[in-house]
């Protein structure tokens, strides 16, 4: 780092003028001080301001994107891709023989120690649009809209367990402490509505991902950026209710007493933390208001909730669905859903990948292809980016604890796997990339996480190397030191 750069991150963080021994005489409440003085000192994307809102007012980036807002659809437990999109004919004419001792010697998989026997789809295939691609007949809503996908399958990544493969594809390391993708966007972008987050998630099938909240975290960037865990039942937002005794021109005056004290810390530490403290008391207290209003989908009509499989109260994938059309709608940022239940290994009838897959699909396939119809009829397609993955793929073969039984499942798979993306710059009607013709391994056209993620900031006008945070003495990014951006899928 050069002294004009190291001049540049004193000058806009004072304290770090500060040595050691000056810092402790200064300090007037001992361990307690140091604990709010946090040296952990950041860089912001945009110029520092001392408004309560300052972090999320809407940034430009480097380049005009062609996505606004981006929906982020995870089938958490990763779904079996061999039995929804990605078609082979010679596995299926393979299944029951013996696994090549080339594909799985040397290799290790989650639950699978001695030699698997292949396993092609027991679904049946057809090609749909113009475009020709595959569906099979678990996912009849989605194929309507094959001219409207972009499939990607030559996916791959290092990780074969559920939290670390989702650590990795979300905040770009498949370890903890570094800012999921949505902080990343938000940091970066600011949030074109004031009174909501910039960020939300929602959940579905019961349970979080995997990897937790840190999926959603936001790391070493200022905790403002990170996502707000959104409820369908009771209170949409955990501890934004006013206490009670509490009314609404009580709490205004709380927090104006509160927010004097936190400007005081602020000109007199300069610590980021603290602007983000302000700005999440002042961002909770307009919540309040608008956050009951926008997750209100009894304003909906009676046919949007059909189309979505939507029922009010209910915490499923069908109104998360029509949820994140809404918060796109009203201007939120990124909305990230997680959707529990495809962890498809066969160790009971519901994880079958025969009918166990067929019901499992049904609200899936339901509420994205009317979230995909939907976005089209308001004119926010072209805007919304839309991704729906999981985590990594399925074997070819049968798993290992499984493999005996009468029921069909797979185990957790790296080297290959698809995903699809729609709308927010993205070219429709494309499949890029392939697997080998048993499903093992990238044929051509390889894509990484890092690269997903690059391309990803790409069409938001970002370049993912210069979108950094200065955290510990160096610049921090979501791809780290990977990923190129994928100029094939851009429209």
């Amino acid at each position: 780092m050069t002294e004009k750069r190291i001049q540049n991150q004193f000058d806009r963080h004072p304290l770090a003028m500060a040595t050691r021994r000056q810092f402790l005489q200064s300090g007037t409440l001992g361990l307690g001080s140091l604990a709010l003085a946090d040296l952990g000192l950041g860089r912001a994307s945009a110029g520092e301001t001392k408004e309560a809102p300052g972090p999320l007012v809407p940034k430009t980036p480097h380049f005009p994107g062609k996505a606004k807002n981006v929906i982020y659809l995870h089938m958490a437990g990763s779904p079996p891709h061999l039995d929804l999109f990605d078609y082979k004919p010679t596995l299926e004419s393979r299944t029951g023989e013996d696994c090549p001792a080339e594909f799985y010697e040397g290799k290790q998989f989650a639950f699978t120690s001695n030699r698997p026997t292949l396993l092609g789809t027991p679904h049946k295939f057809q090609q749909h649009g113009e475009s020709g691609a595959w569906f099979s007949d678990a996912v009849p809503m989605l194929s309507e809209h094959a001219d409207d996908l972009c499939f990607v399958k030559s996916m791959y990544t290092e990780q074969f367990n559920h939290a670390p493969a989702q650590m990795l594809l979300y905040t770009g390391s498949p370890r903890m402490g570094r800012p999921s993708i949505g902080s990343w966007v938000t940091y970066g972008l600011g949030s074109e509505n004031q009174d909501l987050p910039g960020f939300v998630v929602l959940i579905s099938g019961g349970t979080n991902p995997s990897a937790g909240k840190s999926a959603w975290g936001s790391g070493f960037l200022p905790s403002i950026f990170q996502g707000v865990q959104c409820r369908s039942k009771g209170d949409p937002v955990l501890y934004a209710s006013d206490p009670a005794g509490m009314d609404r021109s009580m709490r205004r005056l709380s927090l104006d007493a509160i927010q004097s004290l936190n400007q005081l810390q602020y000109e007199k530490m300069k610590h980021p933390e603290t602007q983000t403290r302000i700005s999440q008391y002042e961002l909770a207290y307009r919540m309040q208001m608008s956050v009951p209003e926008v997750m209100d989908i009894t304003r909906e009509s009676q046919q949007t909730l059909e189309m979505y499989g939507a029922k009010p109260g209910d915490a499923s994938f069908g109104n998360n669905c029509l949820l994140a059309r809404r918060l796109v709608e009203q201007g939120v940022r990124y909305v990230q859903l997680f959707d529990w239940g495809w962890d498809f290994h066969g160790t009971n009838p519901g994880e079958d990948i025969r009918d166990g897959l067929t019901k499992r699909c049904q609200p899936m396939d339901r509420g994205v292809s009317a979230l995909i119809k939907d976005l089209k009829e308001r004119g926010l397609f072209e805007d919304t980016l839309i991704v729906w993955s999981g985590e990594f793929g399925r074997t070819p073969f049968r798993e290992g604890r499984t493999s005996k039984g009468e029921i069909l499942g797979r185990d957790h798979y790296p080297d290959c796997y698809t995903l699809f993306m729609a709308g927010g710059g993205v070219k429709g009607g494309v499949t890029y990339g392939s697997g080998d013709e048993l499903g093992f391994s990238v044929a051509e056209n390889p894509v990484h996480v890092h690269d997903l993620q690059a391309t990803m900031m790409h069409l938001l006008g970002f370049d993912h190397e210069k979108l950094t945070y200065f955290f510990q003495g160096r610049d921090f990014r979501l791809t780290d030191v990977h990923g190129r951006v994928v100029n094939e899928l851009l429209a």
